[in-house]
């Protein structure tokens, strides 16, 4: 009943068809969006995750993600407000519908990074999004940039890698996305993103531009 619910809602939400950004934490797809919304300022929209964990130095309340308490989260999702979530390292991540919504409402491309089993879930729905994975060069590589950050335990960072390496697996499925961008280098890997959403960009210049 709630899968109905959610594909007669997005049926009814009118505007740019959105984009859903899903790999492994350090593929870079942060970095890659941050260059996307920043060339094409006006155009797209971030859709702002939930989560239950702390935030990290430098992130901001609202901006990186909505952190609430586990008992608010969970309450609403069991009220259906969520499009998807997921648990991973005792965290609890999601997508809220008022999220996407808002940032529709603008006339933007909302765009929701989010992980596999958020794929998944999004799926289920009619909002018929453009499926793009960002995937690591190397497992290697992966490893060498989360072990940068300094930020993860050695018990978070080997989850993180094994999600990672089943993550890259199942991205091979096909029917999952439409696109699987390596993420070697990056600037090469940014214009495979630009190249794989310029349609829908120029849609919605040329609607703001007319507006």
């Amino acid at each position: 009943m709630y899968t109905r619910y959610l594909s007669r809602l997005f049926s009814a939400m009118a505007g740019p068809r959105p984009v859903v950004l899903s790999g492994p934490s350090g593929a870079g797809k942060s970095t890659l969006l941050k260059k996307l919304l920043k060339e094409y300022e006006g155009v797209f929209g971030f859709s702002v995750s939930h989560t239950t964990r702390s935030p990290r130095p430098g992130e901001e309340n609202g901006k990186d993600y909505h952190y609430v308490t586990r008992e608010y989260m969970q309450a609403s999702i069991d009220k259906g407000d969520f499009i998807e979530s997921a648990v991973f390292s005792g965290n609890m991540y999601g997508t809220s519908r008022a999220s996407v919504q808002a940032v529709k409402d603008k006339n933007l491309i909302c765009v929701l990074d989010i992980d596999m089993q958020g794929v998944r879930a999004v799926k289920t729905t009619d909002l018929n999004p453009i499926y793009i994975f960002i995937q690591p060069p190397s497992m290697s590589i992966l490893e060498k940039r989360l072990r940068d950050r300094e930020t993860e335990s050695e018990e978070s960072l080997q989850k993180r890698l094994h999600a990672a390496q089943v993550d890259m697996v199942i991205s091979k499925d096909p029917g999952i996305f439409d696109v699987v961008i390596v993420n070697d280098s990056l600037d090469d890997a940014y214009g495979k993103l630009k190249d794989t959403l310029i349609e829908e960009i120029k849609k919605v210049q040329k609607t703001n531009l007319s507006s």
